[in-house]
């Protein structure tokens, strides 16, 4: 692995110039979804400039997709990350999945127990 992209991927905070150029928008669109867009939070450093985690990237992604790809509006898309709670702020996917395939596994053996 190159160190360059050693680097990359063990990075903490993205600045909104690599956020804006990842996606390919303005900086100017990603901080008014900022302000419309409760979920998307990016932290600020003394100087007030964003620092965006891994998180805010997701759920950039995530609003990205639902507008520019699937042609939402800006209301359109909080309706509908507001009623996915998959994709609400707080939430971890990944977790959920992990849990859900613990409860399976443990019907599975339930199941063959008893045949």
């Amino acid at each position: 692995m190159p160190v360059n992209e050693k680097e990359e991927t063990e990075k903490l905070y993205y600045s909104i110039s690599e956020v804006s150029e990842l996606f390919d928008l303005n900086a100017s669109t990603i901080r008014f979804w900022e302000k419309e867009f409760e979920m998307l939070s990016p932290t600020k450093n003394k100087k007030g400039n964003r620092l965006f985690t891994k998180k805010d990237i997701d759920h950039l992604a995530q609003i990205v997709e639902l507008v520019k790809q699937k042609g939402f509006t800006i209301q359109g898309a909080k309706e509908q990350l507001k009623n996915k709670p998959s994709l609400k702020k707080g939430s971890n996917n990944d977790e959920v999945i992990a849990k859900l395939k613990e409860i399976k596994d443990k019907l599975i053996k339930l199941g063959n127990n008893e045949a």
